[in-house]
C-alpha cells in the first residue's frame, strides 16, 4: 500500500473509528487473487465486541462506497480486534496489558517473562516470577530498553472477577 493511499485511508477511517470510541490500530491492504483485502484493526480500553466490529464494518463500507479511496477494483473489507499475540508497540498497549504476563526481548540481549503491574510514561513496573518456589521480585524496565514485547497467553489465569470474590 502506498504512503498516499495509507494516509488517505487513515484520514477517512480514523474519525469513523473514534466516533465509536475505538482506537485505530492498523490498516493493511493486501492482494487475494484479483481482489484486494482491506484489514482494519481496532481496539479499546475494554476490548472490542463482535457487534461493535460488525457495526463499524457497515459504517466503513458505506463511507468507502461514497469515495474513490479504494479505486475501481473489487475489495474485501475485514474489521477486527487485534489478536491476543499482537506485539506491544504503543504506550496504550502496555497500559491495557497491566495485570498480564508479557515476554520482553531487551536491547541488551536476553528475554524476560514477567507480569506487568504498572505502566507510566517512562517504562514498566514488573513482577518477575520466582524460580523453584521463591517469591516474585519487582523490576523496573524503561521503554528504551525494550526491543520487542508481546503478551503471553495464560490458560489458567484468573480474571478480575474471580480475584475479587
Amino acid at each position: 500500500m502506498s504512503t498516499t493511499e495509507s494516509e488517505r485511508l487513515r484520514g477517512l477511517l480514523e474519525p469513523l473509528v473514534s466516533a465509536e470510541e475505538l482506537d485505530l490500530e492498523e490498516i493493511e491492504v493486501s492482494r487475494a487473487g484479483r481482489r484486494r483485502v482491506l484489514r482494519v484493526v481496532v481496539d479499546s480500553e475494554d476490548g472490542v465486541e463482535l457487534d461493535a466490529c460488525a457495526e463499524l464494518s457497515r459504517t466503513i463500507s458505506r463511507t468507502l462506497d461514497e469515495t474513490d479511496v479504494m479505486g475501481e477494483g473489487e475489495y474485501v473489507l475485514e474489521v477486527s480486534s487485534p489478536g491476543a499475540d499482537r506485539p506491544l508497540t504503543e504506550h496504550r498497549h502496555y497500559v491495557r496489558a497491566v495485570g498480564r504476563l508479557a515476554r520482553l526481548t531487551l536491547h541488551e540481549g536476553g528475554e524476560l517473562v514477567a507480569r506487568i503491574v504498572g505502566a507510566d510514561d517512562e517504562g514498566l513496573d514488573l513482577e518477575v516470577p520466582g524460580l523453584k518456589g521463591r517469591k516474585p521480585t519487582a523490576r523496573r524496565v524503561a521503554f528504551g530498553e525494550i526491543a520487542k514485547a508481546r503478551v503471553e497467553i495464560e490458560f489458567n489465569r484468573k480474571d478480575k472477577k474471580e480475584e475479587e470474590a
